[in-house]
């Protein structure tokens, strides 16, 4: 069994950039951290190292000394950014702070296309984001300026009623739902995933006929 990181190793992926994963640290600690196979240094100048999704899931575990033993998620994490799948009860701010605070994490998820797919393509996505499908469907539909949806959305699809998108994960492998109550918003969401490199098709359910897209990342 691996050994868990030491303290000063967590501190270093704790602080790691939450969309590139990119880290800070002496030349040692990320050394180390490249030993153990939860980073990586990039063959490309500057250099820079990353973390690789065994990192990744180590950043995102609840430490054994955290209070309440729930899972932790990016939404609820104080200080890391997380773009909004829509219902949220805790909504982050608004306003002209939060559009560049999602411009930068999508500008920084571009970076990380660059520094992780084998062709250095920004146009299709990237490891990271087949890890989080959900995470990463909703910053593409937040950066483009779509509306999540309000707190007042019960989740259910059949329910949903306040307008705006809702991300949700689904059964199906590397493939996420998204919710638009109304028609032309849904097309939308639709043209500006396949924008960020998904592939989305529109359904309706049998039995509430509630429109919907299945949207995945495309691989070529």
């Amino acid at each position: 069994m691996t050994r868990p990181p030491t303290a000063a190793q967590r501190r270093v992926i704790d602080a790691a950039d939450p969309v590139t994963g990119r880290l800070r640290g002496t030349e040692a600690q990320l050394e180390a951290l490249v030993k153990r196979g939860l980073a990586f240094r990039h063959p490309r100048p500057p250099h820079d190292h990353f973390l690789t999704p065994a990192g990744h899931r180590i950043r995102e575990e609840v430490p054994e000394a955290a209070p309440e033993p729930t899972v932790r998620t990016p939404s609820t994490a104080a200080g890391v950014f997380a773009a909004r799948v829509g219902g949220e009860e805790d909504v982050p701010e608004t306003g002209p702070s939060r559009v560049r605070e999602v411009h930068s994490a999508w500008q920084g998820l571009l970076e990380l296309r660059r520094m992780t797919n084998p062709d250095g393509a920004t146009d299709r996505p990237c490891g990271w984001e087949r890890s989080h499908l959900v995470q990463a469907a909703a910053l593409a539909l937040e950066a483009a300026g779509h509306r999540p949806a309000g707190p007042d959305s019960t989740g259910q699809p059949a329910g949903q009623v306040s307008p705006g998108y809702r991300v949700i994960a689904t059964p199906q492998p590397e493939a996420v739902a998204v919710y638009e109550p109304e028609v032309d918003a849904l097309r939308a969401c639709a043209a500006t995933l396949e924008k960020a490199g998904w592939q989305a098709g529109e359904y309706t359910e049998p039995r509430t006929r509630v429109r919907y897209l299945l949207a995945s990342p495309r691989r070529a």
